[in-house]
């Protein structure tokens, strides 16, 4: 990126100079991008329901739209009411989404594409009109022309109850302090879980704090049977978010990690010291070795998901927020970390998280 970077400032220098040689010459202008085609959508008409909430109901796809400049192009795509897309306040309160550098197409699921209509504002159970449209950035912003869905959004259940997952992870199969994975839809739940080296990967699931009624895997290990005496088995060691689905007997189980990350770790800002999951106490925990520097928090070892501080006394860290906690002294330190983002596909990551840095 530095390199792209430099280009820039090359050619913006080399405008300015030729401009302050020459007082006469012409105002020299950026060369216009725009859009070679229109973006594509998979379907206009889409009516959303909590049965197809993790399917993938919409994509967009959109052409590459080349700068001046040899650069990775950034593209986010763009939501709004049609009402708020002209004016002097036009796309101002867009739900905006940002895929990648030079990716040129973005799946969503229901559930995502749910809480953006009702965010907006859409009525439930009602047809309603969305636009949508592609931002493309490199050194300036580019936007397609808009399409319009029609767009029927439900409103989600309220569910209670959670499932159990007594298991090796445990170091022992007591089902009466197993990890429990609350519902995040009707026969849904979800949870996460660290097999840490030396302790297995199997469990089982129960649906109550007992071994009255149970589920072991089938002949696929993401089929789940009824009173089966065949243990499931997570992928391995690590962190994982795992799926149980009741309503198809299903269950997955996704990589999904916490970690510290920052010029104080033993990665910097490249590589994150992972955390491991205490399902007791439903914290993230590390203990390491830090030097003076600073510490932020970020999901599965990238930037996509990430938390900054605003001091080093509040124990509160910020979504997307540019500061971080700042380790004075070198030592080693036990980290924790709290985060209520058990639906996160449906609702969102929550605006902060708690922590507490302390020195051992």
């Amino acid at each position: 990126m530095k390199k792209y970077i430099n280009k820039l400032l090359l050619l913006g220098s080399a405008l300015f100079l030729n401009a302050s040689c020459d007082s006469g010459a012409e105002l020299t202008t950026l060369k216009a991008v725009n859009f070679p085609s229109e973006i594509t959508v998979s379907s206009s008409t889409l009516v959303l329901t909590e049965d197809t909430a993790d399917d993938q109901v919409l994509l967009i796809s959109w052409p590459e739209v080349t700068f001046p400049i040899a650069a990775p192009v950034t593209y986010a795509v763009q939501f709004d009411l049609i009402g708020d897309t002209s004016g002097a306040n036009a796309w101002g309160k867009a739900k905006r989404i940002e895929v990648g550098a030079d990716v040129l197409s973005k799946t969503f699921i229901g559930q995502e594409l749910n809480k953006i209509a009702v965010d907006l504002g859409l009525p439930i159970d009602v047809q309603g009109k969305l636009v949508v449209r592609v931002e493309a950035v490199m050194d300036r912003k580019i936007f397609s022309n808009p399409i319009t869905l029609t767009v029927t959004p439900y409103e989600k259940s309220v569910v209670f109850g959670e499932i159990y997952m007594p298991g090796a992870y445990q170091g022992e199969w007591n089902v009466d302090i197993a990890n429990s994975l609350p519902a995040i839809a009707k026969g849904v739940y979800q949870g996460y879980v660290t097999v840490l080296p030396g302790y297995g990967p199997v469990f089982k699931l129960n649906t109550e704090r007992n071994w009255a009624q149970f589920y072991g895997a089938g002949a696929d290990n993401s089929d789940m049977v009824n009173m089966s005496t065949k243990d499931f088995a997570l992928p391995g060691e690590g962190s994982f978010q795992v799926k149980v689905n009741l309503n198809t007997l299903k269950w997955s189980a996704t990589p999904y990690s916490w970690g510290i990350v920052g010029d104080a770790t033993s990665g910097s800002w490249n590589t994150s010291t992972p955390m491991n999951y205490d399902y007791q106490t439903k914290t993230w925990k590390v203990t390491a070795d830090l030097i003076p520097g600073n510490v932020k928090f970020r999901l599965n070892n990238e930037w996509t998901i990430n938390y900054g501080s605003k001091n080093a006394t509040d124990g509160i860290a910020y979504l997307d927020d540019q500061g971080a906690h700042y380790i004075g002294e070198g030592g080693t330190y036990e980290i924790t970390m709290k985060i209520n983002d058990v639906d996160p596909a449906s609702l969102g990551y929550p605006p902060t998280l708690t922590y507490t840095i302390t020195k051992k």
